[in-house]
């Protein structure tokens, strides 16, 4: 279901990819490059592949957490809609949070946070990876309460449809909709690599959990977002985009002293990682 919301979605998508990078064309030229942008593509086209699979694998597990569940919810019910897209908005923060602080989660999610540009057709830049790093296991304490899991899949692809539409420098603030909503201006605060904004806003619809939970930063127009990563990957390479950070971790756990040592290298901060701290050894000792 998700994946069926999500191409039935598709135009809608490519044609305001194709008003943006009009929009940009005199503008900003560089705000679109065509190998960046058919790098997005391909990289979309093999993690809804993977994707399809996972939830092929996985949707039994949904349904066996299912049977247990804890109340009896009406399905139709507008409050229970209602209440399975709070539910799944706060457990998306918290994978999404999770996916930044956790190396093995990083692995994947790093790639949507690979490219030095930021429109619309960045969202589509996604990891095939995503099943293996467990985003799905964020979803299964909703099934455990009593949501039906194919409405459980279907909202989580709502989430993600509406999270393209914040993918953009060509929508300024939108007033009090910033003080409840996932904005443009939001997300490009959780896009920039500055010093300010790494790690930052990381809400699905609601950016209410991030000022609750103290993650939320304001985007500052006199600090312009810095878009890509900490040790920026140069290319457009779909399978060295998907599979860097995996290889760098798994070599830095070879590396690693002790079964401490491997564990915090699979599952610590991403800035800890022997990669990391060897490119900002080699950067200190270049100035």
């Amino acid at each position: 279901m998700q994946d069926w919301i999500l191409l039935a979605l598709a135009p809608v998508f490519l044609l305001l990819i194709a008003l943006e990078a009009w929009y940009w064309r005199k503008r900003r030229p560089d705000q679109y490059s065509l190998r960046d942008t058919l790098s997005n593509a391909a990289l979309a086209l093999m993690h809804q592949a993977s994707d399809a699979v996972a939830w092929l694998i996985v949707i039994g597990i949904y349904y066996a957490v299912y049977a247990h569940r804890l109340f009896e919810l009406p399905p139709a019910s507008l409050w229970t809609i209602a209440a399975l897209f709070l539910a799944q908005d706060f457990f998306y923060y918290w994978f999404h949070r999770a996916s930044h602080r956790i190396r093995w989660m990083w692995a994947s999610h790093v790639t949507h946070h690979s490219s030095e540009r930021l429109n619309l057709s960045t969202a589509f830049r996604q990891s095939l990876t995503y099943p293996i790093s467990g985003m799905w296991l964020f979803w299964l304490p909703l099934a455990w309460i009593g949501f039906e899991p194919k409405h459980i899949v279907a909202v989580v692809a709502i989430n993600l449809a509406f999270q393209f539409f914040v993918h953009t420098q060509a929508v300024g603030k939108l007033g009090w909709l910033e003080k409840i909503f996932n904005t443009p201006s939001h997300h490009r605060v959780h896009h920039a690599r500055n010093a300010k904004y790494i790690d930052r806003n990381y809400a699905g619809v609601l950016i209410v959990w991030d000022k609750w939970f103290g993650t939320y930063v304001e985007e500052d127009e006199q600090v312009p977002c810095e878009y890509g990563i900490v040790g920026q990957v140069r290319g457009h390479n779909p399978i060295r985009l998907t599979f860097h950070e995996w290889i760098a971790m798994f070599r830095d756990a070879w590396r690693a002293r002790g079964l401490r040592g491997v564990f915090g290298q699979l599952f610590g901060p991403p800035e800890r990682s022997l990669s990391h701290l060897d490119a900002a050894a080699g950067n200190e000792a270049g100035r």
